[in-house]
């Protein structure tokens, strides 16, 4: 929050919540609203942790990351949309190279990403066919180098993570531009170009240990 003060912001809040949580979501639009008196824009980019492993059948897991990555998601959208639609402002929905390329060891996190595109790329048609000028734009991100997706990942991939810094930029330029996709870094959009050219074992290649759980 100091942080934003010294970038030049005239306010910065915060809120603590737990996306895990139905209730949460609608009382974080609420926080905002009160403190902010409207919203402009409204990124959405929590996520809930997932161990980087094979299915194993939680079945437990797999809901609570449901409700995290994409049932919250829809909830704080959902209330937020009255507010935007008045200021014709952006929603911004931060999602994975996963969500729309199928890849090892992120079997409930990538479900719970391709649920994002389907969800909010209907919604998008359903804003214009109602003549409400909320933008909504998808972030596919590849590999970051955040702590816990470095940690994770170590010693199992080859692929090597983008800058967080420059992700974070690009997600502020896209929603900012109202561009419906953006892609960070570029060889993701190429990934999603060609995917259906991309053999099976291509995908398996870039990861070190392709028999046994990560």
């Amino acid at each position: 929050m100091a942080k934003c003060l010294e970038l030049g912001a005239k306010k910065a809040v915060y809120f603590v919540a737990d996306m895990a949580s139905s209730a949460e979501p609608e009382k974080l639009v609420h926080f905002a609203l009160e403190e902010l008196g409207g919203l402009d824009f409204v990124v959405l980019n929590h996520d809930g942790s997932s161990p980087f492993e094979m299915w194993a059948g939680d079945m437990d897991h797999l809901r609570w990351l449901m409700q995290v990555n994409f049932f919250s998601y829809v909830a704080l959208a959902s209330v937020a949309l009255p507010p935007l639609a008045e200021s014709k402002g952006s929603l911004v929905v931060v999602s994975s190279l996963t969500g729309r390329v199928s890849t090892p060891f992120v079997a409930p996190y990538s479900a719970t990403k391709f649920a994002l595109e389907g969800f909010f790329g209907s919604l998008r048609h359903e804003l214009v066919m109602q003549q409400k000028e909320i933008s909504i734009t998808l972030c596919f991100l590849g590999l970051i180098d955040t702590e816990s997706a470095i940690s994770k990942t170590k010693g199992k991939v080859t692929i090597t993570a983008a800058p967080a810094s420059e992700a974070a930029l690009s997600i502020v330029k896209g929603g900012a531009t109202r561009a419906q996709e953006i892609f960070y870094p570029w060889t993701v959009q190429m990934m999603f170009l060609f995917r259906d050219f991309f053999p099976d074992a291509l995908i398996r290649s870039s990861y070190v240990n392709q028999t046994a759980s990560a």
